[in-house]
């Protein structure tokens, strides 16, 4: 134990697997270190890695809810995501139907959508770690974001991201590919009408069906599907337009067909919805429509109030009420 000099050391009995001390003595070839070298480095990280998770822990319900509107099952609050104490909804949510930042220089208004790639993707991670606390066991993600990113440099958006996923304790179903039909601002060609650099951009985008623990639901619920939507949903290219930015008002809307597929095909009537980038809202119309409870978090206080807006004036259409700014 040569390294261990100077350190104060205590030396234990310890019975390992057959299977495990083969695997240990494979990786110390593989890593070039004594046995007692490699089983500390270990469990120093293992050891790192829970001070991580408690410091996460903290960080992920530090900051107070700020009710913005509470109606008819439908609850957003006016804060950021990553930090914002959810913690009474803890293993209790049903299903995720959500569009993150994209990272491309968007003006979304308090969030910065021009990190570099890496922080982006240090970001992901907080956020997917907080939806893996909220969500119950056999609850399920719908996570849209595009298939690659060619702005400051080409990434592979779609792959990185369901890595970061898997890596934070998600289980991986299947992807639905969204073809959109937005082929006229994809003009990357690269090198034209030459084989020296062409660039291939696919019009579409990806939903991402992640869950927790298992996929199958243990509970029953009311489903809400029909027949032929099942048969045409399950299918996993779905071909419908994309939403105005300029008639929402947002930089970066999506359109109520896509949460009302995912909310109809993978939850129950009744199920807790939540959108951790509500945006304009229409996640939340989406859960109000197909009679499932909502939840949506929303860092800027003017998609707060356009989302508040477009809530209001639906279920004034569905409920006859008045309008409750």
């Amino acid at each position: 134990m040569e390294y261990l000099r100077g350190f104060s050391v205590k030396e234990l009995k310890v019975r390992l697997r057959q299977s495990v001390y083969e695997k240990l003595k494979e990786l110390q070839v593989h890593e070039n270190k004594s046995l007692n070298k490699l089983i500390n480095d270990l469990l120093e990280e293992a050891i790192l890695k829970m001070k991580e998770d408690k410091d996460d822990m903290r960080l992920f319900f530090s900051e107070k809810p700020l009710v913005a509107f509470e109606r008819e099952n439908i609850c957003l609050y006016n804060n950021d995501f990553i930090t914002v104490d959810l913690s009474k909804y803890k293993d209790s949510v049903d299903l995720i139907v959500t569009s993150p930042p994209y990272n491309v220089a968007i003006e979304y208004g308090r969030h910065k959508d021009d990190v570099s790639y890496e922080e982006y993707l240090e970001f992901t991670e907080k956020w997917l770690k907080k939806a893996l606390i909220l969500l119950k066991e056999g609850g399920r993600l719908c996570l849209n974001i595009p298939l690659d990113k060619n702005k400051n440099g080409l990434k592979p958006v779609y792959a990185d991201i369901v890595k970061v996923a898997r890596d934070v304790g998600f289980g991986y179903q299947s992807t639905i590919v969204w073809n959109e039909q937005n082929i006229s601002r994809r003009t990357a060609w690269g090198s034209w009408l030459s084989a020296s650099a062409p660039y291939v951009i696919a019009p579409v985008e990806m939903i991402v069906l992640l869950y927790k623990g298992h996929w199958k639901r243990k509970e029953k619920g009311e489903s809400t599907i029909t027949r032929d939507e099942f048969i045409e949903w399950t299918n996993g290219v779905w071909t419908f337009p994309g939403e105005s930015k300029k008639r929402v008002g947002h930089p970066a809307p999506f359109p109520l067909e896509l949460p009302r597929r995912c909310i109809r095909m993978f939850s129950y009537k009744g199920d807790i919805v939540l959108d951790p980038f509500v945006g304009s809202g229409t996640t939340l119309i989406a859960a109000f429509i197909e009679g499932r409870k909502g939840i949506g978090i929303e860092l800027d206080s003017k998609y707060v109030r356009l989302a508040i807006e477009r809530i209001n004036k639906e279920m004034e259409k569905a409920l006859s009420l008045p309008l409750d700014l």
